[in-house]
């Protein structure tokens, strides 16, 4: 049986893009600044996350807003239900409508153009940059259309491979991995699995040379690009297919990202291969670090199908494993300097706080250095503001899209993240004692 080793990914990663691969420009007229500066400021550790002061950038109708949502978010069950009930009883157009002044105003950015770019000069006046997010929420057996649209009035970009590859055909490609790379790599024009019908060898041809166009067009605009991670028997191929993409578009920055999920028990040392080989390669890397959403499912497949929970035994297991990925980003950080950058993408204050201190430490540039941090839209803002306000590089993940679009997208975000979601007491109390202090209007 043949097997693919990291000597043969060595050799072998580079031919994946080839075919399909543009000479890259030189000189791109739209890059983004520097991501470290030759003389790096030093960060600030001290970091109110408790004062609540931050909200008095916010306008009363938003106050207002996000003490309805976040109600309504502290039961995923509900906001399903009603999402339902209140469907049939107003009809699509009030129903719509209706939306668009809760849910959708406070977690999406818009489905028009003006609209988007509205939201997102919103933020900028705020401090906070964006990065939008293709709400694409789809699993094997779940076949749906995908599109992915880079804006290139924005520094960063998270897309899903769904929008370019089944998931049918990435789920068999993990299963299949160890010994069909090796053809994939040694015959990159006439990639054909045996396993795969014509049709779908055909689907995943078009979808390497889509990727390809992606990665092109971002580093054209100065457009970084951070693939999501999804669940585990997907992600060898997400990770193989992204690493390729570094291999090819990351020799001079690392403009393509790929995600690291620290639920999971070997996350970290997943991490370090993938960092050592990207060092064999020669090529820049890029980690996006999360908690990990699919906690649930994950168990619930691995009880079924009789193999070992891939996932952390605790919530403090997960929040240890998270800080040992984020230390290591940090150590790599001062080892290759500009050739490493890391998105701390957490709502949890315990980790902002520790990657916040630990920047200090090292003189680590927070505006424009090589780590920033990541959190989703109408959510955690004492955090983001308040980062955002001390001049740290804070990115809100946006999904745009239609209200049909998105629906989905939200509901599953409210199951996974039922953690977060049942954590915004904090910022709910906050947005209650600025609403209050509005109305009796003291100072």
């Amino acid at each position: 049986m043949l097997h693919c080793g990291a000597r043969f990914l060595h050799r072998r990663v580079l031919t994946l893009w080839s075919p399909q691969v543009l000479t890259q420009k030189s000189s791109s007229s739209k890059t983004v600044p520097e991501t470290a500066s030759k003389k790096p400021q030093s960060s600030s550790s001290s970091l109110n996350l408790d004062d609540g002061k931050v909200f008095r950038l916010k306008t009363k109708w938003e106050l207002s807003r996000g003490l309805l949502v976040f109600f309504l978010c502290s039961s995923p069950w509900l906001v399903q239900k009603l999402l339902s009930f209140t469907r049939r009883i107003l009809g699509r157009r009030l129903w719509t409508s209706a939306l668009r002044l809760t849910l959708y105003g406070q977690f999406v950015a818009g489905e028009t153009h003006k609209e988007i770019k509205e939201t997102l000069q919103r933020l900028q006046h705020l401090g906070v940059r964006p990065l939008l997010a293709v709400p694409i929420e789809e699993d094997v057996g779940e076949e749906k259309e995908g599109t992915c649209e880079l804006i290139p009035f924005h520094v960063f970009s998270s897309v899903s491979l769904f929008a370019f590859i089944s998931p049918f055909l990435l789920n068999l490609w993990s299963y299949f991995l160890n010994v069909y790379v090796v053809v994939l790599f040694h015959y990159p024009q006439e990639v054909s699995f045996s396993c795969l019908s014509q049709e779908e060898n055909q689907h995943f041809q078009k979808s390497l040379r889509r990727l390809n166009s992606v990665a092109e067009y971002a580093v054209e605009k100065g457009v970084r690009v951070l693939v999501d991670a999804e669940y585990t028997y997907i992600n060898p191929a997400l990770t193989l297919v992204t690493i390729a993409m570094m291999a090819t578009w990351n020799t001079q920055k690392p403009w393509i990202s790929n995600t690291y999920q620290a639920y999971l028990k070997d996350t970290l040392e997943r991490l370090k291969q993938d960092v050592a080989l990207a060092e064999r390669l020669g090529v820049c890397f890029g980690v996006k670090l999360v908690r990990g959403a699919y906690l649930n499912k994950e168990r619930k497949l691995a009880k079924e199908k009789g193999y070992p929970d891939p996932v952390q035994p605790s919530w403090e297991a997960t929040n240890e494993s998270y800080r040992r990925c984020l230390d290591f980003g940090l150590d790599q950080v001062s080892q290759v300097k500009e050739r490493f950058e890391m998105i701390v993408a957490t709502h949890n204050e315990a980790s902002v706080t520790h990657a916040v201190q630990r920047m200090s430490q090292m003189g680590i540039n927070k505006n424009a250095g090589p780590i920033s941090f990541g959190q989703l839209l109408g959510m955690c803002d004492q955090v983001s503001l308040a980062l955002g306000q001390a001049g740290y590089a804070i990115y809100k993940s946006i999904p745009y899209g239609s209200v049909e679009e998105v629906i989905p997208y939200l509901i599953r975000r409210a199951h996974e993240n039922q953690s977060v979601l049942l954590g915004i007491r904090k910022e709910r109390d906050l947005l209650r004692l600025e609403l209050w202090r509005r109305i009796l209007r003291r100072p």
